[in-house]
């Protein structure tokens, strides 16, 4: 007896089996719809994604301290290619190849740190002279 009812709603107000009151043209806005929703939520930030990865890879060069996937620090010594050389902590012996893919992080470049450290010490002096300057006027 149900199966029956099924079958007469099925076929009553229809004869080629479309839902009543439903165009083809909601089907394709629905589609178009669903497509700009995966381009925004999946295309885009991959490709922007992409562009920041291939950018950092631009700015390897030796002298760079990077942080490689696997989470270890280390310093560019040499980029040939899709391979990196990098040397790892203070022992100059540990010298390792490795993709440029493997590459996770680049930090401030050996001398960019070097310069940034001399300037902040030169303020700190400068700061010193000038409140040691003021305590002796008060």
């Amino acid at each position: 007896m149900f199966y029956t009812l099924l079958e007469a709603a099925g076929t009553a107000g229809t004869t080629d089996g479309a839902v009543p009151g439903v165009g083809g043209g909601f089907m394709w806005i629905s589609l178009i719809i669903m497509v700009v929703i995966f381009y925004f939520m999946i295309i885009r930030p991959q490709k922007k994604q992409q562009k920041e990865q291939e950018a950092m890879m631009a700015q390897l060069k030796p002298g760079v301290s990077i942080m490689t996937t696997s989470g270890f620090y280390g310093v560019v010594l040499d980029v040939v290619d899709d391979t990196v050389i990098v040397e790892f902590g203070n022992n100059k012996n540990c010298r390792i190849p490795m993709n440029k893919a493997a590459v996770a992080q680049i930090d401030k470049p050996e001398a960019e740190t070097a310069e940034d450290t001399e300037e902040e010490e030169k303020k700190e002096k400068k700061d010193k002279k000038m409140s040691l300057g003021k305590k002796k006027d008060e």
